[in-house]
Formats: structure tokens, C-alpha cells, sequence
């Protein structure tokens, strides 16, 4: 396939996987764009592989998930080095590591946490929790900072990037706690769960809703704080691709802060973002973008989990 044949595929992907970023992807300068739909698509085919999903839809057990883990990190290294695999969304994964110098480990920090979810783990601690929002959607972005242009060894505004991954996932997370429980996944760590006297395995039962909330706002709550520090990472980038970034930040944030203001009842109908409630965030990080040199270049929060290093 020609690189042209490569983005098409790949912009199809994002339409039908994530409304949400298809739409903040569309206030990318067009090179930036289009390297940010090839990423996504390698994304999106490895996380379908493994969890039997399409484009991100009817989640179903996969007879051996560690085999298709070790076929997404086979072709992920063909990918990596250069080598055509004939799967378009790890071709277009090529495409954007030879463009923009993608450094391999991030990448395989991704695979890695594909493994974790095929080896049916759950986080014990709470950074346990973090360790898997890294390696889910920290890597992912930190990747994206590297597509916008941000130098590999700009490490402070690729941890603004990893902040930002963090965030969403967290949302993710608070989101999808019932979603989850269906298909016997937890990643509401066991030392919280334990803290509220909710039994393991039993958090989704009605007499344990209103300590469900309570941690269902916890994890909003750290999401704020890592989407507050993404948010001076994206002064630093030029004006479209920080308008990009605060518009996710903004509408993916919601998600966050509705899951905390429904309390009980945030898992009787999926959270989403209306279309005006993007159109919104759009017009607003357009000013913000515009604005940036007026955030504030406060210091990372060492209090903040990190990402490892090298």
C-alpha cells in the first residue's frame, strides 16, 4: 500500500474508534494530522487484537491472548525496523517511526501493557495503577509529543505528554468500571478496594455503590491533576498542535468530572461528550492555543507519579 493508501485506512480507523479524537485530531496542522491517524490505527489494531474488539466495540475473550500479544509485538519490531508486514495499521506505524525517529521503547512500553491485560492482571497499589496507565496511554502519549515534534530528549514536556495519556486513561477507568466488571477486569486497585471494606470482586453490588463513588471521584481527581500538567507541556508546542491538545484535554476531562458529578448513578448510561460539548471545548482551546505563552511554566508536581526512563 502507498503511504496515501495508508492514511486513508488510517483515518478510517479513527472515525470508527474514537469520535473524540478524531475530532481534536482534525486541528493538527494536515502532517501532523495524518502521522497522528497512522499512530492511532497501530493503536487501535493491537489493542483489537488482543481483547477480539472492532475498532474499540464488543470487547469478547480471544481464545489465546498471549499469542495475539506475541503476533502485535512480532509485527510491532517488523514495523520498528523498517520491514513492510502487509497489515496496514503496522505498516502505517512504520510510516510514522522512520517520518518523525520514533524511539522504539515506547512502542513496546505499549505492548507491554497489552501483555497485562492478557495475563488477566489487576493493579494492588496505586502504583500499580499508574505503572498501567503508562504503559496503555503514558507511551501513547509521549509518542504523540514526538509526532508533534517535541525532541526525544525533551524529557520534562514528553512527561506533560505522559501526564496527559495518564489522565485520559484514568478517566477511562472511572468511565468503565461496570463495563469492565463484565468482562472480569478490575483496575480499581486492591488496597483501595480493601480501605472501603469492599469484598474483591464485589464493587459493582448495590451495597457498595456509594464507596464505589468515592474512589470513582479519586480517580478523577488524580486525573485533574495530570491533565492541570499537561496543559504546560502544551505551551510549549506550536499553535495548532497545542490547540489539538487542549481541546482533548477539555473533552476528554469531561468524562472525568461527569463520572464524579453523577455520583451513583454514572454507570447507568455510558459517559459521553455531546457533539456541542466538543464543538465547545474546540472554540475554547482555540483561544487557549492562542494564549499559551500566558500559561504559567510552573514546575512538574514531584508528587506526580513518573514515567520509568530509557
Amino acid at each position: 500500500m502507498t503511504r496515501a493508501d495508508l492514511v486513508a485506512a488510517a483515518h478510517e480507523s479513527i472515525a470508527k474508534g474514537s469520535k473524540s479524537f478524531a475530532a481534536a485530531s482534525t486541528l493538527f496542522a494536515p502532517d501532523v494530522r495524518e502521522r497522528a491517524w497512522l499512530l492511532y490505527a497501530w493503536c487501535r489494531r493491537c489493542d483489537d487484537m488482543v481483547d477480539g474488539q472492532d475498532h474499540g466495540h464488543g470487547m469478547t475473550r480471544v481464545a489465546d491472548p498471549m499469542a495475539r500479544v506475541e503476533e502485535a509485538r512480532a509485527l510491532t519490531l517488523a514495523a520498528l525496523a523498517g520491514r513492510t508486514t502487509g497489515d496496514p495499521a503496522f505498516d502505517a506505524l512504520g510510516v510514522v517511526a522512520a517520518e518523525c525517529a520514533l524511539p522504539p521503547r515506547f512502542a513496546i512500553d505499549l505492548i507491554d501493557g497489552f501483555r497485562l491485560d492478557a495475563q488477566e492482571w489487576q493493579p494492588r497499589s496505586e502504583a500499580d495503577l499508574y505503572r498501567y496507565c503508562y504503559h496503555v496511554a503514558g507511551a501513547v502519549g509521549c509518542m504523540m509529543a514526538i509526532v508533534m515534534g517535541v525532541p526525544a530528549e525533551d524529557e520534562d514536556t514528553l512527561d506533560r505528554a505522559c501526564d496527559l495519556g495518564l489522565a485520559f486513561q484514568l478517566a477511562n477507568i472511572a468511565r468503565d468500571v461496570e463495563e469492565d466488571d463484565r468482562v472480569g477486569r478490575c483496575y480499581l486497585p486492591h488496597e483501595w478496594l480493601a480501605e472501603m471494606d469492599v469484598p474483591p470482586g464485589q464493587h459493582m453490588k448495590p451495597p457498595f455503590r456509594d464507596r464505589l463513588v468515592v474512589l470513582a471521584r479519586r480517580l478523577a481527581a488524580r486525573a485533574a491533576l495530570h491533565e492541570a500538567s499537561a496543559r504546560v507541556g502544551a505551551k510549549r508546542l506550536d499553535r495548532r498542535s497545542a490547540w489539538a491538545v487542549l481541546a482533548a484535554a477539555g473533552i476528554y476531562g469531561d468524562i472525568a468530572r461527569q463520572v464524579a458529578a453523577r455520583g451513583a448513578h454514572a454507570w447507568d448510561h455510558r459517559v459521553t461528550t455531546s457533539k456541542a460539548a466538543k464543538l465547545a471545548w474546540i472554540a475554547r482551546a482555540a483561544t487557549q492555543a492562542a494564549r499559551r505563552g500566558a500559561i504559567a511554566e510552573t514546575p512538574r508536581d514531584p508528587a506526580l507519579w513518573t514515567r520509568p526512563r530509557g
